[in-house]
């Protein structure tokens, strides 16, 4: 209902196919997103920096397919975006080097390749495990996160700044983003992210939440 009702309002389309969204999170309450995707007849790539996560939703059926390169992530995008087929792709590796990627292919090809996109990390609980920074691989930041906390949340903040400066970048050109209700845009404040709504209050975010304008 999420993804439909984003592509209604958003996109003011009925009908997903050939429509990319882009998101991240295949663990817990974020594991349906692949799922979604596929119901909404859309392409769908969510990103995981947890192979066992990605490898349960596979197993499960729900995730389609599982890459951990960029090339062919890319690739299979433009093959489903362009036959119009609904395709759920987990990218194993961090949401960060996607979204960065995806502004890489708008900047030397032109071609906007995703039309929705939101987050899905835990970032209600940024620092302890919810959200991995991109600087460093899975085990590596595991291994920060017990030996040097405070270098870790640092790598966060850095991390959720370079999220949100590509989401931005694409937004700017008509990709629509919405906040989970993760608290993804709370962190990336607190970080110093640009993600104020310009000429509003501190408290309002130039994203909205799907809580009020996508269900509500």
């Amino acid at each position: 209902l999420t993804v439909l009702n984003a592509g209604r309002r958003y996109l003011k389309a009925e009908d997903l196919s050939g429509k990319v969204f882009v998101t991240s999170g295949l663990g817990g309450m974020s594991g349906a997103q692949a799922k979604a995707a596929v119901i909404a007849g859309c392409v769908g790539i969510i990103a995981e920096v947890d192979e066992a996560a990605l490898l349960k939703r596979h197993k499960q059926g729900w995730l389609m397919e599982i890459s951990n390169n960029l090339d062919h992530c890319i690739a299979r995008l433009r093959e489903a975006r362009k036959s119009k087929i609904a395709l759920s792709l987990g990218y194993h590796g961090n949401v960060v080097d996607l979204w960065e990627r995806l502004v890489h292919e708008l900047d030397t090809t032109g071609e906007l390749l995703v039309d929705l996109g939101s987050d899905q990390t835990s970032c209600h609980n940024p620092f302890n495990g919810g959200y991995y920074p991109v600087q460093l691989g899975f085990e590596e930041g595991k291994q920060l996160l017990s030996s040097n906390p405070g270098k870790f949340r640092m790598l966060v903040q850095e991390s959720l700044k370079r999220h949100v400066a590509a989401i931005n970048k694409l937004a700017d050109k008509g990709m629509f983003f919405w906040d989970y209700g993760n608290a993804f845009l709370l962190e990336a404040q607190r970080a110093g992210a640009d993600v104020a709504k310009k000429g509003a209050d501190k408290t309002e975010f130039r994203y909205p939440s799907y809580v009020q304008h996508i269900m509500g």
